[in-house]
């Protein structure tokens, strides 16, 4: 076991090292040297000591917090740099000093490129090189530690950029006359992505398909596995294939490409035939959608099946015609605009959602979908926010 070292200084003077000093060496008389140089210096810190490495890594697997290992390169159980390698094996946040011999610069030097944050010779420490080799190596690590920090966070940052990019691609439209609108808030309380994705494809004869959903869960597997999703309604599109059999479809290459089970994913496909007077919807446990009319805006819940992936092989999902008035603008969208909490207990929900809309409903499209959803961040603001994701899709036909 490691033994706490009393040095004649350090314990009646507060500790101004961010760090634990864990002493890995053999050989007493050095230790007693160290204790010596130790107490001369201005360092102020817990000293732990180790016979070997082995004390060492126990130690080191149990401690919380930085520490600074001075670190004998000749020991009983390891010699030369594999000692480095254990150690930072053990603890990778471990600042670390070498100890060497008189005629070892070279080794030193080699520890230091393997990772070791400096190296002291011990013939000639004295009390103003250990604190200095000591403080280095800890700010050397803090250093070393943000920047490794810094560059997975670019690389996240840059992932989540391609994935979302997957997630929202531009329509793909064919002519002028249908409208669409859309919005999406990612939720970046805890900085996560989720899978929601959209997608809107007019094929050669003028129809409009479009399509909206929401993978469960967050993070980069559940955003990839919504892109995969999203290419291959539009593959399923421009090859004729719509309706249920186009969500049996996607429901096998969702089984085959979830990273777990219990994943599963729910869509709104919808049809936009070229004659403008309808939309057929196909909806596999995904929100109702928002129906905005001449005669104002109302909710409908088209019937529809189970969600993708909770049953693969035994869903059915109808397919519905409704009719649309000239002027009748569709809104579909993912849960996260109305599952945010407005009271302690209480959710915006279905009732709440269509409320907001009503206010907003004789804005032109691309307002109404600005205000809908900034009305619903606000009513979750002081409850929260809202911690889910946001896909808004309005989608209308135009003036001839």
């Amino acid at each position: 076991m490691a033994e706490r070292l009393v040095v004649s200084g350090t314990e009646a003077g507060a500790r101004d090292l961010d760090a634990v000093l864990l002493l890995v060496e053999d050989d007493s008389a050095d230790a007693l040297l160290f204790t010596e140089v130790l107490a001369d210096s201005d360092l102020r810190a817990e000293v732990h000591w180790c016979t070997s490495l082995g004390e060492a890594r126990t130690f080191l697997c149990e401690h919380i917090g930085p520490v600074c290992v001075l670190l004998d390169l000749h020991l009983p159980d390891v010699r030369g740099l594999d000692a480095v390698r254990q150690v930072l094996a053990a603890h990778p946040d471990a600042a670390i000093v070498v100890l060497t011999g008189l005629v070892e610069g070279e080794a030193g030097q080699t520890a230091v490129a393997e990772g070791a944050q400096d190296y002291l010779v011990k013939g000639r420490l004295d009390a103003e090189t250990l604190s200095r080799a000591v403080r280095y190596a800890v700010q050397r690590k803090q250093v070393e530690r943000a920047s490794v920090a810094l560059h997975a966070g670019r690389l996240r940052a840059e992932e989540n950029a391609r994935l979302e990019l997957g997630l929202l691609p531009v329509p793909l439209m064919r002519s002028t006359g249908f409208e669409v609108d859309a919005r999406y808030d990612p939720g970046r309380e805890q900085g996560l992505l989720s899978g929601d994705f959209y997608d809107v494809v007019q094929t050669a004869d003028g129809t409009v398909h479009a399509v909206i959903g929401d993978v469960s869960g967050h993070g980069a597997a559940e955003a990839a596995l919504g892109v995969c999703l999203r290419v291959a309604w539009r593959a399923a599109v421009l090859s004729g294939c719509t309706g249920p059999a186009q969500l049996r479809l996607l429901e096998e290459i969702m089984a085959a490409e979830r990273s777990a089970q219990q994943v599963f994913a729910t869509l709104t496909s919808l049809v936009f035939p070229a004659d403008r007077h309808s939309v057929r919807v196909v909806r596999a446990g995904h929100p109702g959608l928002l129906l905005r009319g001449p005669a104002g805006t109302v909710w409908y819940d088209p019937p529809g099946g189970m969600a993708l992936g909770i049953a693969p092989g035994t869903g059915s999902w109808p397919e519905t015609d409704l009719p649309l008035a000239p002027g009748t603008g569709v809104v579909v969208f993912t849960d996260g605009l109305f599952e945010g909490l407005i009271g302690p207990r209480t959710r915006l929900g279905e009732n709440g959602l269509l409320r907001l809309a009503k206010e907003y409903e004789d804005l032109p499209a691309r307002d109404f979908v600005q205000a809908l959803v900034q009305a619903a961040t606000a009513a979750a603001a002081p409850h929260g926010g809202l911690s889910d994701d946001i896909a808004v899709l309005h989608l209308a036909w135009g003036s001839r």
